[in-house]
């Protein structure tokens, strides 16, 4: 692990760290230019109904579910940059396809959805090895302020791809923000590639035992999740608050465009207005939970905050908007930090050698409901309405969070920062010390 080197904020302290800060914002920009710019291709360059249009986001999270297991065992078997530099570059080659299939006339409904499905894969090895490397170059004592720096930066870059991104559509075309994502992967894997720490090789002998145990290890992981309290009470809550999100987000670019009547560029505007909150709840995250401690701060915002989810329903033009920008403000500050909270947390509590499978398995139950909750948003709002369908979504949503008042992470001051005690030779589980109740 990198050595903590004395003096200012981490950005300042370590150069590896500053270039995957850099790498990491520089890829949410793209990533939020196109969410924007993705659905309006299909809505306004190929005319698609609106479950196709939430076809869209499904395909994106569908490798969650289908390649996330297997992912989390070779994240832990291979070193975790290389896995990051080949996912970038293939993501940077895919988003650049869409605007050479639409300037050589091959742009169809297939092709953005083929696009989706492998930009969508790439993502799973991206992001698991990205969660797996992270503790290993900073030390314990800074994951806190770099999961909180990450995820501030990834908030602000939101906020500007976002606006960027309904700019670009209304100035340039939808399919113009799809080569801005594919050259912001392309900075990311330049800023990978620079960076200095180097992860140990990895025991031959054990990754030989690894390659004739696939399903094995899947299980292993598995069982350490559903079998800590605390990681299986975040995950099972995730599940269900990415499920709802995402029936919502999957037909919110479709609402403001077809029944409130916005232009492109005003629907970018209001995602990077409400997306200010993302940077809020980066920023707050570690002083409220210093105060008033973890568990109780995670409770804090996924209860109250993400009940402001009811106000977006309400959007309608000129000052109606203004419900927009306050419930999607309040959702992502609560979103955002949950986020570092639990990350942190996650850090903690995961062992190094089980983290990749720890990772993907909390994935593949978080991000693997994800397709269904966007199908399912798609085809309720053919049947109920756009509007309509929006408001189940919104009023879901609060009843997820108070359901975490019954569980052991309501019911604490603080997430326990002792790592899982995994079973010994003989069998047995050393116990571990718990949480402060409240």
């Amino acid at each position: 692990m990198s050595a903590r080197p004395p003096g200012g904020g981490l950005l300042r302290r370590s150069r590896d760290f500053r270039l995957l800060w850099c790498g990491e914002t520089t890829g949410k920009f793209g990533d939020a230019v196109a969410t924007v710019a993705m659905p309006l291709i299909a809505v306004g360059t190929l005319h698609a109904s609106t479950f196709r249009v939430s076809l869209l986001s499904a395909a994106i999270w569908l490798a969650w579910l289908l390649i996330g297991l297997p992912v989390g065992v070779w994240v832990d078997r291979w070193r975790r940059r290389p896995v990051m530099l080949a996912a970038a570059a293939v993501s940077t080659a895919l988003f650049a396809a869409v605007p050479v299939a639409r300037w050589t006339g091959c742009l169809d409904y297939p092709v953005l959805l083929g696009v989706a499905l492998a930009t969508g894969a790439a993502a799973v090895f991206f992001q698991t090895a990205y969660a797996a490397y992270l503790p290993g170059l900073v030390a314990p004592e800074d994951r806190a302020e770099g999961n909180a720096k990450l995820n501030g930066s990834a908030s602000a870059a939101q906020i500007a791809g976002t606006g960027a991104g309904g700019l670009i559509a209304q100035v340039a075309g939808a399919v113009g923000g799809m080569l801005a994502n594919s050259a912001t992967f392309a900075v990311s894997l330049v800023c990978l590639t620079a960076i200095r720490h180097r992860e140990p090789r990895a025991d031959r002998a054990v990754a030989r035992r690894a390659r004739g145990g696939m399903a094995k290890e899947i299980a292993e992981g598995l069982r350490v999740l559903a079998a800590d309290p605390w990681l299986r009470t975040g995950t099972l809550f995730g599940a269900v608050a990415n499920l709802v999100l995402t029936a919502s987000n999957s037909i919110d670019v479709v609402f403001l465009v077809r029944v409130v009547g916005l232009s492109p560029g005003t629907v970018g505007l209001l995602f990077a207005a409400g997306g200010t909150g993302g940077v809020a709840g980066a920023l707050i995250a570690r002083r409220i939970s210093e105060r008033i401690g973890t568990a109780r701060a995670f409770t804090l915002m996924s209860t109250v905050l993400l009940a402001f989810d009811l106000l977006i329903p309400l959007t309608a033009r000129g000052a109606g908007t203004a419900f927009f920008v306050v419930g999607a403000f309040c959702l992502e500050t609560g979103v955002v930090a949950g986020n570092v909270i639990w990350a942190t947390f996650r850090q903690h509590r995961c062992p190094p050698e089980l983290y990749g499978r720890l990772i993907a398995g909390s994935s593949f139950v978080n991000y693997g409901l994800m397709p269904l909750g966007a199908v399912l948003g798609g085809t309720l709002a053919t049947v109920l309405g756009l509007r309509a369908t929006m408001w189940v979504a919104a009023a879901i949503l609060p009843l997820a969070g108070l359901a975490l008042l019954l569980t052991p992470v309501g019911r604490a001051r603080d997430l326990p920062t002792d790592p899982i005690a995994l079973p010994t030779a003989d069998g047995t589980r050393p116990t571990t010390p718990a949480a402060s109740a409240a």
